[in-house]
């Protein structure tokens, strides 16, 4: 089994001027301890380092974030990486913010199959999905809110735990916690980060 047995055969998907990954597994070393895998975006890259001073010593952090939408021809193959480097005891996932403007269905289709492909890879680990965030152009809000209606529809068929960062940022004021269109000052990110450690916390008993 390999990420070309999930990957999208062909999509329709048009890149970004600016295609960039970042990845980190801090504590790489660090043994006798349960590792979670942070999976995302600018906003994922934005509370890890919150996420991990939270879980510290408790929790090892790796983290992938990417402006890789699920339907790039190289977002499964990336995702493989990260699923094989270690071996994780939990796992959020989130992508979206990157496909706003990516066909709808072709976007379902992948997202699902990313979930598959988890899943398929990391049987033992749990997996939480999370909803993508609200921006704060309104239009562009009302799309993030729709894609997150997969997401949620997805958790509830699956049995999977939501961390639902749109609803934790949703009603905070615009011009107070957004730096700017799509990210967040850090009152609203160590929020988020928070929400996540907490989750993670729960879901591995801890």
């Amino acid at each position: 089994m390999t990420w070309r047995d999930f990957a999208p055969a062909s999509t329709t998907r048009r890149r970004e001027g600016i295609e960039w990954s970042i990845t980190y597994a801090y504590d790489a070393v660090t043994e006798g301890r349960p590792r979670v895998l942070l999976i995302g975006d600018s906003i994922c890259n934005g509370y890890q380092g919150r996420v991990r001073d939270l879980l510290a010593g408790r929790v090892c952090v790796s983290f992938w974030a990417s402006s890789k939408c699920v339907t790039d021809p190289d977002y499964f193959r990336e995702l493989e990486f990260m699923l094989e480097a270690y071996r994780y005891d939990a796992v959020t996932f989130n992508n979206g913010l990157h496909s706003l403007t990516t066909d709808r269905a072709e976007w379902d289709a992948a997202y699902g199959a990313a979930v598959s492909f988890i899943r398929a890879k990391l049987p033992e680990a749990k997996l939480s999905l999370v909803t993508s965030t609200p921006l704060k152009d309104p239009a562009l809000t009302a799309v993030s809110a729709s894609l997150n209606e997969t997401v949620k529809g997805l958790a509830e068929r699956e049995g999977l735990p939501l961390v639902d960062l749109f609803a934790l940022m949703d009603g905070l004021d615009r011009e107070t916690f957004w730096s700017d269109t799509y990210h967040f000052k850090m009152p609203a990110v160590d929020m988020q980060a928070r929400a996540l450690s907490e989750h993670i916390l729960s879901v591995l008993g801890l």
